[in-house]
């Protein structure tokens, strides 16, 4: 959900080095930047290695844009020595260069993420942009993912054939509740009776659990996020819980269907023009809509 900030960044001419967990280096590999330094989530180390960072390349002049709310990232790049702009919550005003104060409107991520890029390009004296995001997430997917994606489709005897790609878990809790859609086995089952194929492809540590919750669907191997992105632009459709999924999904602009159950769509739903939710925050859709609703859209 970062990419139009990270656009809007790299539109007035910054060169953008990129913190981030390290599983987000292979997902942005198409996206322009200088460098990018993979965060473990333990503030004294990260700091470390983006202050060395510094050193080696000898960046003088350098500013720093915090997009999450967490007190950590704020604290990286205070101790690093970066003058920072972010969102002033939970007592951040001390640790920032640039504290912005969030908008009393209801924004979704993508929207948040932006404004706050804008009002941090203001306070460099660079060019704000334009004052809405564009629709689209529009991550450039690399050459090497996609045809790592179609040897695996290949292999897997896909080549030729439509598939709908499922991703039937959701790591977390959000406010103490699983964000799983409970009837991902009969909708497999449901589909697979009517002659789709029916396939999954979780990270390994999630492989049990698909297991578990669809145990009928064709199971692909793992792949990295990038090779996943391509992926999902291949499938036919990808039916998936308010998860990573979902927004790998809407960053590529695969077709997509996004279950709801225990947040809200208008959120943290998938930022796409071919993505269409059902449910709502505490009410799931119930299996039979859901189902029909995937046979209209294939």
């Amino acid at each position: 959900m970062s990419l139009p900030s990270l656009a809007l960044a790299g539109s007035t001419g910054l060169q953008l080095v990129v913190c981030a967990r390290p599983w987000a280096r292979d997902l942005l590999a198409g996206v322009p930047m200088q460098d990018f330094i993979p965060m473990r989530g333990k503030w004294r180390e990260d700091s470390r290695a983006v202050r060395e960072h510094r050193r080696k390349t000898g960046i003088k002049q350098c500013y720093g844009l915090t997009l999450p709310d967490s007190l950590s990232s704020a604290a990286v790049f205070r101790l690093a020595g970066v003058p920072t702009a972010g969102y002033r919550d939970d007592g951040r005003s001390l640790l920032l260069r640039w504290p912005v104060s969030k908008p009393t409107q209801r924004l979704h991520a993508v929207e948040s993420w932006y404004y706050l890029t804008r009002q941090a390009l203001s306070a460099w004296g660079l060019p704000a942009g334009s004052e809405h995001p564009p629709k689209t997430l529009d991550l450039p997917i690399t050459q090497a993912h996609q045809e790592a994606a179609d040897t695996m489709l290949r292999q897997a005897g896909l080549t030729d054939a439509p598939f709908v790609l499922i991703a039937p878990t959701a790591t977390g809790l959000h406010k103490g509740r699983v964000k799983v859609w409970p009837h991902f086995d009969a909708l497999t089952r449901g589909l697979q009776a009517s002659g789709h194929t029916v396939v999954m492809c979780p990270p390994p540590s999630e492989v049990e659990e698909s297991r578990r919750n669809a145990p009928t669907a064709q199971l692909l191997p793992s792949v990295s996020l990038g090779v996943f992105a391509a992926l999902t632009r291949r499938a036919a459709l990808v039916v998936c819980n308010d998860s990573g999924v979902s927004h790998v999904a809407a960053a590529a602009e695969a077709r997509q269907l996004t279950l709801f159950g225990v947040t809200n769509p208008e959120r943290t739903g998938p930022w796409a023009s071919r993505a269409i939710c059902m449910g709502a925050e505490g009410a799931w859709p119930a299996a039979n809509e859901v189902e029909q609703e995937v046979r209209r859209l294939l």
